[in-house]
């Protein structure tokens, strides 16, 4: 079985990322693609679902499994809460030939290529600054002043674009999603993947 690929997504809040990832999951009809499920202390919003969205636990639960060794990364963020990525189901959905996604902030993303130096990463901008205040307050979930933090932080992120190995400009849509499924489908066909994935055919054409 090949190994699958570990992916980073990140964008500042507002420049759908998580919309992204949802439609590139529901196009995986073989179920090859995953999101990682992260640990966070924050407060569940009304739509989110244990399990599905986030792991919800305690600071003083979280903190236990930072002394466990049980995250690949983990850093406290925007409202002081943490955020964490389990290292045991990443491994293991790996092993199994399926594609991860971690949705991460930046600084996530730094610890994980100093762990993980083949993972692959990819920013989502916005088209504009004045897009992502639309989309923020499009999407009512946030009061005046947590907008107003979000758009001051947005900045500091996009900052960070120069870091990851892919950049896609969310300008519209269907095109995004479009050079989304290009860099998976080129990552699949690198030499390193092909000789994992192809092994035994590679090995008969060989044969003498």
């Amino acid at each position: 079985m090949s190994q699958g690929n570990l992916y980073i997504i990140s964008a500042p809040s507002g420049a759908g990322k998580s919309s992204l990832i949802s439609a590139l999951l529901a196009q995986d009809n073989n179920n090859k693609m995953m999101v990682s499920v992260s640990h966070t202390t924050r407060q569940p919003r009304p739509s989110e679902q244990e399990g599905v969205h986030y792991y919800f636990v305690s600071v003083e639960q979280f903190e236990d499994l930072i002394a466990q060794g049980a995250f690949l990364e983990y850093a406290k963020v925007f409202g002081g809460n943490y955020y964490g990525t389990s290292l045991p189901a990443i491994e293991k959905n790996l092993a199994e030939g399926i594609d991860v996604f971690l949705d991460i902030d930046w600084q996530g993303a730094q610890q994980i290529r100093q762990k993980v130096p083949s993972v692959k990463s990819i920013f989502i901008l916005p088209p504009s600054l004045a897009e992502l205040e639309r989309r923020l307050i499009g999407r009512g979930q946030d009061s005046e002043e947590v907008i107003a933090e979000r758009m001051s932080k947005a900045i500091s992120e996009i900052s960070h674009y120069d870091e990851y190995d892919y950049v896609i400009v969310n300008d519209n849509f269907e095109q995004a999603l479009a050079d989304l499924n290009s860099i998976l489908r080129t990552e699949r066909l690198t030499l390193d993947y092909q000789q994992k994935q192809s092994a035994v055919l590679i090995a008969q054409l060989l044969e003498k």
